[in-house]
């Protein structure tokens, strides 16, 4: 009678835990019509996202397609020949200016992203500090950028002029928050034990951050530099404020050199009457669009490819 007794209940406890389960494992018809509609408006998003730039880019190829070839490259501007017109001098500017944010945001912004995450303390206010203020210059608009870099760099304490170095400078400090917060990002990814276990291997704590931390970061920091620099070559307000001329008919000779840049060429296209202008414009978006879509994608395909799981 016992056994009966024990046995009944345990097939009860048996069906009632399986019940149990079963209703967990069943969500509410609510909840399951909320996350649908969640799940179609981020798609809706995505899709009207890539719209815009299919439209964009569908756009600037009827434009500019014909004027897209070699000539766009190896001719200078000119105001009266629209046919023989191109954007060699903006395309030389843009690089002495990219090559200048490169050279100073880089190691800069590396070495501060290293000092946060491996020396700073972080129990102290004023890293604190730090850190919430990088965090807020990330957000400053670029033309706040543009009034400081001709307050400092082409008038004030430096002097400069209106030339490449001043542009550099003050796009250096436009992306240099993204590359320490993106520095820091990649170094704060790398386990602790890697650390550990260098530092009891008899390693210093720069021989640990230099043969072991950085290489692990550097998939991470390279994907945050390349973000940053295709930010800065899209700018275009804040070099109009330090000295980006709209129109120039020389290639700048370096630094020191007056210069224009790809996108205030293209403005200046764009104003113009007439339709090969207008073309030739078109064919200039053409080439920033797929510049800045093969870095993006790029610094994408090298995270993925490079990044350590650990």
């Amino acid at each position: 009678m016992n056994n009966r007794v024990t046995s009944e209940r345990t097939r009860l406890a048996v069906a009632g835990a399986r019940s149990g389960a079963v209703s967990l494992d069943r969500q509410p018809t609510g909840e399951i019509v909320r996350g649908r509609i969640f799940w179609a408006l981020l798609l809706l998003a995505i899709c009207i996202a890539l719209l815009g730039l299919a439209l964009v880019l569908v756009d600037a190829i009827l434009d500019g397609r014909q004027r897209f070839g070699l000539d766009l490259f190896t001719q200078k501007s000119s105001s009266f020949l629209p046919e023989s017109a191109g954007f060699q001098n903006a395309i030389l500017g843009t690089l002495w200016v990219i090559g200048g944010v490169i050279l100073f945001c880089v190691p800069i912004g590396v070495g501060a992203a290293i000092y946060l995450e491996e020396y700073a303390a972080k129990e102290r206010w004023w890293s604190r500090l730090i850190e919430v203020n990088i965090q807020n210059l990330a957000a400053v608009p670029s033309i706040v950028y543009g009034i400081l870099g001709l307050a400092f760099f082409v008038r004030g304490p430096f002097g400069l002029g209106r030339v490449a170095l001043a542009g550099s400078l003050t796009l250096a400090l436009l992306v240099l928050p993204t590359v320490i917060i993106a520095g820091r990002e990649a170094i704060r990814a790398v386990p602790p034990s890697i650390r550990e276990g260098s530092l009891a291997l008899g390693a210093t704590q720069w021989q640990t951050i230099w043969h072991q931390v950085l290489p692990a970061a550097v998939p991470g920091v390279v994907t945050g530099v390349i973000l940053a620099v295709s930010r800065a070559i899209g700018e275009t307000a804040p070099l109009l404020l330090v000295g980006a001329a709209t129109f120039v008919t020389y290639n700048p000779s370096g630094p020191m050199s007056g210069y224009t840049v790809l996108p205030v060429q293209i403005f200046n296209y764009f104003t113009r009457p007439q339709d090969e202008f207008f073309a030739l414009a078109a064919a200039g978006v053409l080439v920033m669009l797929v510049v800045l879509l093969a870095m993006n994608s790029f610094a994408i395909w090298l995270r993925n490819r490079y990044e350590q799981k650990w």
